[in-house]
């Protein structure tokens, strides 16, 4: 099939188009694929370093109330359209898939006027505004969580996929990646880690703990995130930072790759991290970031949390105690360790990306 994939701004829609986009080459199930995003957003880094065919558009998204700069939001969405029907018309798609973001929403609603099949992918429980609006007009609603199904009135459209991502990591097999950071291959590992940008109030508290982590009888893989480490390194007693049992790094390219040597994982609670983290069986600390829309990640958290497979820890409750505590808690008993990751892997869809697959092939076919 010939298929134009869409999604922008941040890496929780662009990661799932390019495992996507990654198992339908590896199933040899496309003859083409466009990419279509914007020019300043991330997927334009992205996708071209990942030597994809990409296209741009330029959108943006409506400001909550009122304000001139609408004005410009509903002309640029007018011509996005335009400029969309035109970039269909020269690329021919048998369907065109959105994940998410301003972006995506001109290329799919062109493709619905101009009767070409279309499929929205929503990776967490609180659906983006994009993908409301959009729901309407397509072909199928594919979901990550089962509580998303609530957001959208399309009952009948919705089909659980799961998240690609997923599937892309549930083949990476333990390897001694975690020589590279000065720490053991196989002693019992956890990870903490704020996202790509890393987290100040994880990060701090990570800090405050560092006396009691550098004795415990597991190792401390503590990624602060690039723009934080200057400052990290600071606060830390060089006595930790030499630490055989601790090592403190800016960020970890291909961070998937090590996953499968890390015991616990301590961070946000994006709908990226939880498709890997449940395809691979990975008990989890989820502190939520609560400045993001909807206070989603809390919502995705939750879903993980209450069948067990991760504890939740709100980030006005973060401090020293409550971090080690529950870092303690799991890293002491290798029967709560064993629990988690058999009740993560159960909600875990280790073959979202084929999941998805179907759905897309299923309405060429029609």
């Amino acid at each position: 099939m010939r298929i134009i994939v869409s999604g922008g701004g941040t890496g929780g829609h662009i990661y799932p188009a390019m495992a996507l986009i990654k198992r339908l080459k590896e199933r040899d199930l496309i003859d083409d694929v466009l990419y279509v995003g914007t020019e300043k957003g991330l997927e334009s880094k992205i996708v071209k370093n990942a030597g994809l065919n990409f296209k741009t558009i330029e959108i943006q998204g409506f400001k909550r109330r009122l304000t001139v700069d609408n004005v410009k939001t509903v002309r640029l969405f007018l011509s996005s359209i335009r400029k969309s029907r035109k970039i269909i018309k020269e690329f021919k798609p048998d369907i065109v898939v959105g994940t998410g973001g301003y972006v995506s929403s001109a290329i799919v609603y062109a493709a619905h006027t101009m009767h070409i099949p279309t499929v929205i992918h929503e990776q967490n429980t609180i659906a983006g505004v994009t993908n409301k609006f959009l729901a309407r007009f397509v072909d199928k609603i594919a979901i990550a969580f089962t509580e998303a199904t609530d957001q959208f009135s399309e009952k009948k459209k919705i089909v659980f996929t799961g998240n690609p991502r997923a599937q892309e990591v549930v083949t990476i097999q333990k390897n001694d990646r975690l020589k590279e950071f000065n720490l053991e291959a196989d002693k019992d590992t956890v990870m903490i880690f704020g996202g790509s940008r890393g987290a100040k109030p994880i990060n701090q508290a990570t800090i405050e703990t560092m006396d009691r982590f550098v004795k415990a009888d597991y190792q401390v893989l503590f990624v602060t995130g690039r723009v934080h480490y200057d400052n990290v390194v600071k606060l830390i007693d060089e006595k930790y930072l030499n630490s055989a049992n601790i090592s403190v790094l800016p960020y970890i390219d291909n961070m998937p790759e090590i996953l499968p040597d890390i015991k616990l994982i301590v961070g946000r609670s994006g709908a990226t991290s939880i498709a890997e983290i449940t395809a691979l069986g990975i008990p989890a600390i989820f502190v939520p970031s609560p400045y993001v829309t909807h206070d989603h990640q809390t919502k995705n958290a939750m879903s993980v949390s209450k069948v067990g497979a991760a504890k939740l820890i709100p980030e006005a409750e973060l401090t020293s105690d409550t971090l080690y505590e529950a870092v303690n808690e799991i890293m002491s008993d290798s029967k709560v360790q064993s629990e988690m990751s058999e009740k993560s892997k159960q909600i875990g869809v280790p073959d979202s990306a084929d999941r998805l697959i179907k759905v897309l092939t299923e309405l060429v076919k029609k």
